[in-house]
């Protein structure tokens, strides 16, 4: 809480609550869609405030146990076959940095891919 209340999850939700029960219900058309695409947007802003900070925390632990210090070190990496005999370690961390950042953009593809596995 680097500036006080209200925080900056507290302002985007009391934008996307105004935007989903004020706006959204009194559009048509067009203008409907695109306050919807704005929740969304604020919704994601929400989830990144929440989360942000504990998914990078954890994937740069992931990287750190792989023996790199960021994704570009990862590529390489991989391109040169170095990480060849620990695959599954590296399939495990980037498998993880996906859920997370689907956790943050949609999580509703979570429940979806969970559903249909």
């Amino acid at each position: 809480m680097a500036h006080g209340i209200p925080t900056t999850g507290e302002l985007a939700e009391a934008v996307r609550e105004f935007l989903e029960r004020d706006v959204m219900p009194a559009a048509d058309g067009r203008l409907r869609f695109l306050t919807r695409v704005a929740a969304n947007v604020v919704a994601q802003i929400e989830r990144e405030v929440a989360l942000g900070g504990q998914h990078a925390q954890a994937h740069a632990e992931r990287l750190s146990t792989l023996g790199v210090a960021n994704d570009v070190e990862l590529a390489r990496a991989i391109r040169e076959g170095s990480l060849d005999d620990r695959m599954d370690e590296v399939v495990a961390a980037t498998r993880a940095k996906v859920v997370d950042k689907l956790r943050v953009a949609n999580p509703r593809h979570l429940r979806s891919a969970d559903q249909n596995s």
